[in-house]
């Protein structure tokens, strides 16, 4: 079994690539962003993507490579707003709906945790009301620091208290995955397939994996679970 079940108080969620197909993000970042910042500098798409790629990937694992004020600004675009234009790619990873309700049925307290900026957030809320089947939702620029900083959960307590040991984190992302587990995380579990248009990632000896929630479905049902008082 990938989870032990009876350990768990606590379910933190990720969720551009665990709950939310990660294709509207990489859609967004390779080939939109790219296309307009292309229209308002009247470069090529090609030579926009060129100089966009490496100045995102420099800001990687720091908090402004999830901000869209701090890309507003440096592009002189409204990042918020570009990324509505692509709103009808926002969508579920398979059986995401059906595995918040199997943990809301066992009683779990469960947590949406993501480094998406609150203007982004807002607006996939608004398109999948992930909100509504968990019991808060915490950005990581309301604390200052991205998950990739173990501080993070420290931080995190204060906001959403916690036993970290008795808490179970599913991420697509290796790095906070890490960052959690020296923070104390019980039990960390990764996403191989966060991405619809993508390949699967190969498995981890770091972390355990799955592709989708259905395969922890059976024993999440079937296995009796503590509740909260």
């Amino acid at each position: 079994m990938t989870v032990n079940w009876t350990r768990v108080e606590t379910v933190f969620l990720d969720m551009d690539g665990t709950l939310l197909d990660l294709h509207f993000d990489n859609h967004f970042w390779l080939e939109h962003l790219p296309r307009r910042y292309a229209e308002r500098h009247g470069l090529c798409p090609r030579r926009a993507k060129d100089t966009l790629i490496p100045m995102i990937m420099a800001e990687r694992g720091s908090l402004n490579w999830y901000c869209t004020d701090y890309w507003s600004e440096k592009l002189s675009l409204d990042v918020a707003a570009l990324k509505a234009e692509i709103r009808d790619r926002i969508g579920y990873r398979p059986h995401v709906p059906a595995f918040l309700a199997a943990v809301r049925g066992a009683g779990l307290h469960t947590v949406i945790v993501t480094n998406c900026h609150p203007n982004p957030l807002a607006l996939k809320l608004e398109r999948t009301g992930l909100d509504r089947w968990v019991d808060c939702v915490v950005s990581s620029h309301q604390l200052g620091k991205p998950k990739e900083d173990p501080q993070f959960w420290c931080d995190l307590a204060s906001v959403v208290p916690y036993s970290a040991p008795e808490t179970l984190l599913i991420d697509d992302s290796l790095p906070v995955l890490a960052s959690a587990r020296r923070a104390g995380i019980g039990q960390c579990l990764a996403i191989l397939a966060p991405d619809s248009r993508q390949p699967a990632r190969p498995a981890t000896p770091d972390f355990p994996g799955i592709h989708h929630f259905d395969e922890l479905l059976p024993a999440l049902l079937n296995q009796p679970l503590p509740t909260r008082p």
